[in-house]
């Protein structure tokens, strides 16, 4: 086992699959966590699979990752544009965390290019959809080889 890593999604996540599959995609939330279970064991990972549309829970689910875990990979979807708290909670651990979104924010609507997480995280994936959680986990799974613990 090369690390625990805490698979974190913020809101809407729970209603992929539903929610305007023609940009996020037909595969659910559920079927993500069986497809990243798969994908995480090929690489020795253990994965905690976490949802919420709460911003003050989400600051919870980082700070515990950062306690119990060894990595995060982090969907914080709107939250990423707006919420200073989330940007404080990834800047508070001191181990690596993987910015992801499915799709590309950049190519997207203007208000969707403010990233509030961009200088506090280990690094980021954007717009390769469903198969950015397989990136993550190969680049955290490296990352943690490498005993590479946080930024810098």
């Amino acid at each position: 086992m090369t690390g625990r890593v805490f698979v974190i999604g913020g809101p809407n996540l729970g209603r992929l699959g539903r929610r305007q599959p023609e940009i996020y995609g037909d595969t659910t939330w559920s079927e993500l966590e069986s497809l990243c279970l798969g994908w995480s064991g090929e690489l020795g990972l253990e994965l905690e699979f976490l949802q919420s549309d709460v911003e003050g829970e989400l600051v919870g689910m980082i700070h515990n990752a950062g306690d119990d875990g060894d990595g995060i990979i982090l969907n914080a979807a709107a939250y990423t544009h707006t919420s200073v708290a989330i940007r404080d909670a990834v800047a508070a651990v001191d181990i690596p965390v993987v910015e992801l979104h499915l799709t590309n924010p950049d190519a997207r609507e203007t208000f969707r290019r403010e990233n509030l997480l961009t200088d506090v995280v280990t690094a980021g994936i954007r717009g390769f959809g469903i198969g950015g959680y397989r990136l993550a986990l190969v680049g955290i799974s490296a990352m943690l080889k490498a005993g590479q613990n946080s930024i810098g």
